[in-house]
């Protein structure tokens, strides 16, 4: 019997396309620096050839004729989740969780099944021996009955365990530690990711068994491995925050069974990570009033909303060069911010030092806390205190205007809930929203229009 043969060749990790050579720049997906050099076999074995069996496959249906009910879904016991994935876990679907180290991944992988004891998980850890993951799944607590723990690395007897125990749900950490002994290269290679995840594809989508599947990330924050990895599974939710604090952000990167825009927080326990519900409650001032260059803002993460406190310190540039920094927020984004104050409005900042920091370790793209920013900077130039009763919710553009934001309305209305007495909106949002909203006549909505009416307003004492 004839063995395989095998060849070198180099494969991107952002399209996985391959080449027989390096290159510098992919072809296909035009990155730069993305090839890495991987065995592979170029053959196989002598063997019967396949026979196709008329009748044995699928046929082609027509669209009008396939069952679009809605699909069937699995709670995890866990609201935060629940909602992320659009509902529930979905039945033969395959979800990734990618996160930095230590931040929370198989913490809350583990969780997942011990507050499920109705589920019969199989639980697959490459990484951990049986023994750490019983010491993790003592200190997080919770019913063990329904998990079972299987210690190994080698797919064929993963899939074979898991088909003869057919599971409801099955936890494989992680799977750059995973290989196939059908390709000659090491676990975590690009060659060794696309077998493994087309494996487990398989046997979710031919089973009905949704699995879980827990990944690494690059230094630059992408998931390791080829990109063709995320075009394979179902969904893909990113873990965010930083390991030396202790809120957590769940996000949805992709998701065939609902939307791409939510978010779920967490907070890291001794006793794992507990479900944030009202995020806004964690993120507005936790401080005394009267302090100056701080300010509320009424953001919204895909469909939620919720308030974050923005902090800003000016003072003057103590060695010549002023410094511009920023946490959680785009400091290209700041400088523009604070040129349009310089230019449109009259502040001389160029020679001060400016520091933002986003409350809570939040990494802000919303483009509606242009608003709050620019008033806490103004704050601390005037070293003057906004009240704590009073949020912002606008965009800033270029010639000083402030411009509306999306679901103006859902932010006004969190705003009253929490207890805010007054907004800062663009003078051309649409409030349609509120008519209906009892809640939202306890709020002033201030509108403005630009930058030196919004100082004209706010800070007129």
């Amino acid at each position: 019997m004839a063995t395989a043969k095998t060849k070198t060749v180099w494969f991107c990790k952002e399209c996985g396309n391959e080449s027989a050579k390096w290159m510098g720049r992919c072809p296909a997906c035009g990155e730069w620096n993305t090839m890495v050099e991987e065995t592979v076999a170029t053959g196989k074995k002598n063997g019967p050839a396949a026979v196709s069996v008329p009748g044995s496959g699928h046929k082609p249906m027509p669209l009008s004729h396939i069952d679009s009910s809605v699909e069937n879904r699995m709670s995890l016991n866990n609201g935060e989740v629940d909602r992320i994935l659009g509902g529930g876990l979905v039945e033969g679907s395959l979800v990734l969780i990618g996160g930095e180290p230590g931040i929370g991944k198989s913490t809350l992988s583990l969780q997942i099944p011990l507050h499920c004891p109705n589920l019969r998980t199989l639980y697959v850890t490459g990484e951990e021996s049986a023994k750490q993951v019983k010491l993790r799944a003592a200190r997080i607590g919770g019913d063990d009955s329904g998990c079972m723990i299987y210690s190994e690395t080698l797919m064929e007897n993963i899939i074979a365990e898991a088909r003869a125990m057919m599971p409801d749900l099955m936890v494989v950490d992680s799977v750059q530690t995973m290989f196939s002994q059908n390709v000659e290269s090491s676990p975590g290679s690009v060659t060794q990711i696309k077998e493994t995840a087309a494996m487990l594809l398989r046997f979710a989508k031919e089973t009905g068994v949704p699995v879980i599947l827990i990944g690494h990330i690059t230094k630059e924050g992408s998931i390791a491995g080829p990109k063709i990895l995320e075009h394979i599974v179902d969904v893909v939710l990113q873990f965010e925050g930083e390991n030396r604090g202790t809120y957590r952000l769940l996000r949805s990167i992709k998701n065939r069974f609902g939307s791409t825009s939510e978010l779920a927080v967490f907070e890291m326990t001794g006793k794992g990570l507990r479900e944030v519900s009202n995020p806004s409650e964690m993120l507005i001032p936790m401080h005394e009033e009267g302090l100056s260059g701080v300010a509320v803002s009424a953001m919204l993460d895909g469909t939620r909303p919720f308030l974050i406190e923005v902090q800003s310190l000016v003072s003057s540039a103590a060695y010549g060069t002023p410094q511009r920094s920023a946490t959680g927020f785009d400091v290209r984004r700041l400088n523009m911010l604070l040129a349009v104050l310089e230019k449109r409005a009259g502040f001389k900042l160029s020679v001060k030092d400016v520091f933002l920091n986003m409350a809570g370790g939040l990494k802000v793209n919303d483009p509606a806390c242009d608003l709050a920013v620019i008033s806490a900077v103004l704050s601390s130039n005037f070293d003057f205190a906004i009240p704590s009763d009073v949020c912002f919710a606008g965009e800033i553009g270029l010639s000083g205007e402030i411009r509306p934001v999306a679901q103006t309305d859902r932010r006004v209305i969190e705003a009253a809930r929490l207890g805010f007495k007054r907004i800062f909106v663009s003078s051309f949002s649409s409030l349609e929203g509120l008519e209906n909203e009892g809640r939202a006549s306890a709020i002033e909505v201030v509108k403005v229009a630009d930058v030196p009416a919004l100082c004209r307003t706010l800070f007129k004492n």
